[in-house]
Parts: C-alpha cells; sequence; structure tokens
C-alpha cells in the first residue's frame, strides 16, 4: 500500500509529467524537490506513477487526451511503416496510453547490425541526433532522436529510436508486473488504433 508522503510524490510526478512533458525519473526528482523533501527520500515506484497519470489525465485531460494519444499512435505507426525492415515496437505512454501531445515517442527497433538503423536515416536524408539512454534492462543503449511533424496536433514532436540487438527480442515480450505486454509491434499498435475508433 503507497503510504501518503508516496502518493504525494506521484501526484506532483503525475503532474509534471502530464503538464510539462517530462520522463518519469525526471518529474521524480523533481516532486521531491518542489514539495521540500531531502534529496534521497524513497520515490514511488513506476507503477504507483502510472495509476497517478491516469488519475490526473482523468481528471484535467479527459476531453483532449484521447484525441492527442490516437494522433500520436498515428505518428508512431507511421514511423514503425518506415523503419519496419528492424522489427519497431511501440514502448512507453504512446503504447501504454497516457500520453499527451508533450510526449515523445519511443520505438524500439531490433536490428541484425545496429548500425543498419542508421544507415536507413542517412539514406532517407532524415536528421537525427544520436544519443545514450537507458534501456530497458537499465542497460545504456544507443537512441536515434529525430523531429517528425505531428500534422494533427500540429507540432512538431520527438520520436526516438531505440537500437536494441536482435536476441533482445526473445526477452522483450514478456509481461510486465501488471500482466501487460510492456509494447507492442505494428499489427498491435494497428490493433489499439482499430479499438479506439470503435
Amino acid at each position: 500500500m503507497p503510504t501518503p508522503l508516496s502518493a504525494e510524490i506521484a501526484s506532483t510526478t503525475a503532474r509534471l509529467v502530464v503538464e510539462e512533458g517530462l520522463e518519469w525519473g525526471p518529474a521524480k526528482r523533481r516532486a521531491v524537490r518542489e514539495l521540500g523533501l531531502p534529496a534521497r527520500t524513497p520515490l514511488p515506484g513506476n507503477d504507483e506513477v502510472e495509476d497517478a497519470v491516469r488519475e490526473y489525465i482523468a481528471l484535467f485531460c479527459a476531453e483532449t487526451q484521447p484525441r492527442e494519444l490516437r494522433a500520436l499512435r498515428q505518428l508512431a505507426l507511421v514511423w514503425m511503416d518506415r523503419m519496419a525492415a528492424f522489427r519497431p515496437h511501440l514502448a512507453g505512454a504512446v503504447w501504454h496510453g497516457t500520453a499527451t501531445r508533450l510526449s515523445d515517442i519511443y520505438l524500439q527497433l531490433f536490428c541484425d547490425d545496429p548500425k543498419s538503423a542508421e544507415i536507413a536515416l542517412i539514406d532517407h536524408q532524415v536528421d537525427y541526433e544520436p544519443r545514450t539512454v537507458t534501456g530497458f534492462h537499465g542497460e545504456a543503449v544507443e537512441a536515434l532522436s529525430v523531429g517528425s511533424r505531428c500534422p494533427e496536433l500540429g507540432e512538431m514532436i520527438g520520436v526516438h529510436l531505440l537500437i536494441y540487438d536482435l536476441d533482445d527480442l526473445r526477452g522483450a515480450l514478456r509481461p510486465d508486473a501488471r500482466g501487460r505486454s510492456p509494447r507492442g509491434d505494428i499489427t498491435a499498435v494497428r490493433r489499439l488504433l482499430q479499438e479506439s475508433d470503435s
């Protein structure tokens, strides 16, 4: 059961995630600072933050968020189709349904050759920025970040292509602690879009 302090940090984190588009880790740390708590205060778990984000969206963004989420999923699908050769899987808030117009899109690519996705972007004359991010096992992973215009939202959205080895795909589809798939392929994302239309 979350403690009252943990719940307060989670709800402040949720506000920062939804209103400012912060990633969960930085949002948790900033929530601790905003609440004037010691830096070593134990942070709420991601499940608790996700519940708080869903609660915040239901309270403050119920009219706008479903349309924004759909637009982001459509844009994700465009990039998944472009990068289909690299077995793209959508993860993060856009996959889990907690994304708003401030959220970035995270696509995990499972490549035979780690340089092949980068070469594909160069071949298509796509400007990207290489960076290192934390992967799904907590390891450092190379990411190629691009800005992509979302026509439905009328703004630029960050799309991050995380480069994994093909072998990583085996463990990637294991259900999370809540029994859900932590990421989805093109078919799964198309299904989510069809479900949101019905």
